[in-house]
């Protein structure tokens, strides 16, 4: 045994005196092998995470945790590598679903939905911040909200991607015209508190879930290890989401940057711990079955 898992077993059975008696589902975690011949557009080769992330070394590294499964959440821009995410889960059972990277604006958007919900691990796609989209812009468009419509009757989800107000203007948006889509709301911790209408507004429409992932960030040149420190934004969640439509998320290997896995277990371990055994298991594996409609392998 090396020193890391070492101080990775260390760590969890300093967390259970005796193994949790249900499943554990990481609802945020990012699959890509940078020795592919054509690469990976995220991350780059200057990130201190710049290796490959794949199934069995996340299975290794949370077994202790009692984490059963994980959604991948795609994290390239490529068409092609929902399919390569698909592949590479064939074999992993320890990934129970993926949320893939299609432009629903995109004249085959149709046909590409429909050929990946074929394969049942395929659980919907993620829009929001990143590759440089903006949903506020978006959904003025009305093949966009077509190709939305076409997820919410696939019975699909729809993720969004690292939260700001404006964001969450364009999620209440999108419900407004969409409401029947599954929205998932990922990393809220990251979001500040000012003013919440908006988030508010998504929290009182039950098809709306919020993940407690993106909870570490570093502040003055340190990151805080205490859930004290994270106290306040992640009771604000709760005090919105409820029980029983938040979701556990490590955002794991992107949260290497700033955390170690245990690290990050352990912050939303503490933040649960004052809470009943019943809402626990809700936010560690029975709310993500809601969310994402995934099936047992």
């Amino acid at each position: 045994m090396n020193r890391r898992d070492f101080l990775t077993g260390a760590a969890a059975s300093a967390l259970f005196a005796a193994p949790p008696r249900y499943p554990i589902i990481d609802t945020h975690i990012h699959l890509f092998d940078i020795s592919r011949p054509q690469g990976v557009p995220w991350p780059p080769k200057n990130s201190p995470i710049y290796k490959s992330s794949l199934p069995d070394g996340y299975r290794k590294l949370t077994a202790p945790f009692g984490v059963t499964g994980a959604i991948a959440v795609e994290c390239s821009p490529w068409t092609a590598d929902n399919d390569w995410v698909l592949n590479v889960a064939r074999d992993a059972p320890i990934i129970v679903g993926m949320i893939g990277n299609l432009e629903p604006a995109a004249p085959d958007f149709g046909k590409q939905l429909e050929r990946l919900h074929k394969n049942p691990l395929f659980r919907g796609i993620r829009y929001g911040n990143l590759w440089g989209r903006d949903l506020g812009n978006a959904i003025s468009k009305p093949e966009f909200i077509t190709g939305l419509k076409l997820l919410a009757g696939a019975d699909l989800t729809l993720d969004t991607a690292n939260p700001n107000p404006a964001l969450m203007r364009a999620a209440v948006r999108v419900t407004d015209r969409v409401p029947n889509l599954r929205i998932v709301l990922d990393h809220l911790p990251q979001l500040k508190i000012s003013d919440d209408a908006d988030l508010r507004s998504l929290a009182a429409r039950p098809n709306i879930f919020a993940k407690i992932s993106g909870i570490v960030r570093r502040v003055d040149g340190r990151v805080p290890l205490d859930v004290n420190f994270y106290r306040d934004r992640l009771d604000h969640i709760w005090d919105l989401f409820g029980p029983g439509r938040l979701l556990f998320g490590s955002d794991w290997p992107n949260s290497a940057q700033w955390a170690t896995y245990p690290q990050v277990f352990q912050l939303a371990h503490d933040f649960l711990a004052s809470k009943d055994a019943a809402s626990t298991e809700k936010i560690y594996w029975k709310n993500s079955v809601q969310a994402y409609r995934w099936k047992r392998r």
